[in-house]
């Protein structure tokens, strides 16, 4: 809204009006506005919450500390998609294909959880929503994002030339201003299913590679290959954030590193500058996607002012599937999904966890006539309160983890 206001407005000259134009400082407004947002309308919402005693329903799974939390208002998830969708709204470019990719994702996994919440809460039915319905939606979402990131026309990617030989093409650029001679990469603008590789030389791996073989017809099954993936990182992600949210302020806090590490991958994939200096993918129009994740990031911190030990609200499925989906469908706008399981290693664990332990009491049950458990209880965080950690130091070290990933994540751009 105000960068449309500054496009009608800009030939006035009126003082300060420039400052709109530029991503930092829209960036910097919208996590003061979702932080704002947060404080203002979190507080009002879990007063109406309270009022109408929409609580939380605690089964007794022996934890310390678990039954106190029996009817803590739930559904806060609301007061995280308004802190995101507002400043996004207010102030980044609504003309943008990533930025209304990413308001499609928080809305779309925003009324799935919400859905889910309400069946819990207002209809007394514990199993929410029918996990087949989830799984649905996450699918649907998953093949819209895959169609529009493979289809349409301003989603490319700026890649150097290569000749005849496999090599790149170069040209002397004179500066016009001091004469200066350069040598410059050539480059052109390309579709294409390219993304970010860690730990090797060329760092970037092509979802057509899988059916290369096939020749110029793979055209079809290239966006199949590539829409199936997109398909099960997003519902991976959306339901590992689900699993982690089981303590106050673990998926909110783990989240929020999350963010701030995917917004410096984002400006500088987005950053002409930036992007040749460290030798990645430079992705056009990508650099306003960290309007949206400055709004993500104030409405998770924001949010910990409420959901942090003791929590005063809990998220519900309103938020956790709208948190992981937005993690998931960033990282594949910015080409960086590869990454995942380093980024939001956090989330990884927890999912892995259930697996695990699922899959090892049916086998031993299976073999021994008696199931048998990997973890004192799963998700992982419940198995460390059952060895008696507190909960506000178990949130707490899985915090520094996520921080140790976040910053390998980032140096993975130099290692290869």
């Amino acid at each position: 809204m105000f960068y449309l206001l500054y496009e009608w407005l800009k030939d006035f000259d009126i003082p300060g009006l420039g400052m709109i134009q530029y991503i930092s400082f829209r960036s910097a407004a919208a996590i003061i506005t979702s932080l704002l947002i947060t404080m203002g309308f979190g507080k009002k919402l879990i007063g109406f919450l309270q009022k109408k005693q929409i609580g939380e329903e605690v089964r007794d799974l022996g934890l310390e500390g678990q039954l106190q939390k029996k009817g803590t208002p739930t559904m806060g998830g609301l007061i995280i998609l308004a802190s995101i969708l507002i400043p996004t709204l207010l102030f980044a470019q609504l003309n943008n294909t990533y930025i209304l990719l990413m308001i499609i994702t928080t809305a779309w996994l925003g009324m799935i959880g919400f859905i889910d919440d309400y069946i819990k809460v207002f209809l007394k039915d514990k199993e929410g929503l029918a996990g087949k319905f989830k799984i649905l939606g996450q699918v649907s979402l998953g093949v819209i994002v895959a169609s529009t990131m493979y289809f349409a026309e301003d989603v490319v990617v700026r890649e150097r030339v290569r000749n005849s030989e496999g090599e790149f093409v170069k040209q002397l650029v004179v500066d016009k201003e001091s004469g200066e001679q350069q040598i410059h990469f050539v480059t052109k603008e390309v579709k294409s299913t390219r993304t970010t590789l860690p730990f090797i030389k060329n760092h970037e791996f092509d979802y057509k590679w899988p059916i290369a073989f096939i020749g110029p017809k793979a055209e079809f099954w290239r966006w199949l290959v590539y829409a199936f993936a997109i398909i099960i990182i997003i519902t991976a992600v959306s339901n590992a954030a689900n699993l982690t949210d089981g303590i106050d302020g673990l998926a909110t806090g783990t989240s929020a590193i999350s963010g701030v590490t995917l917004g410096i991958l984002a400006y500088v994939s987005g950053n002409v500058i930036y992007a040749d200096y460290l030798n990645i993918m430079y992705i056009p129009n990508i650099g306003e996607m960290t309007v949206f994740i400055a709004a993500f990031i104030g409405a998770t911190v924001g949010f910990l002012w409420y959901n942090s030990y003791p929590a005063q609200v809990f998220m519900g499925d309103t938020g956790s599937l709208a948190l992981g989906g937005i993690l998931a469908v960033f990282a594949v706008v910015i080409r960086k999904e590869i990454l995942i399981p380093l980024l939001c290693g956090i989330f990884v664990i927890e999912n892995l966890s259930v697996v695990i332990q699922v899959a090892y009491f049916k086998y031993t049950r299976k073999k021994h006539g008696e199931g048998q458990r990997v973890f004192l209880m799963s998700p992982i965080h419940h198995h460390y309160q059952k060895k008696g950690i507190p909960e506000a130091k178990i949130v707490t070290r899985f915090w520094i983890v996520g921080i140790m990933l976040a910053v390998i994540t980032i140096i993975t751009l130099k290692i290869r």
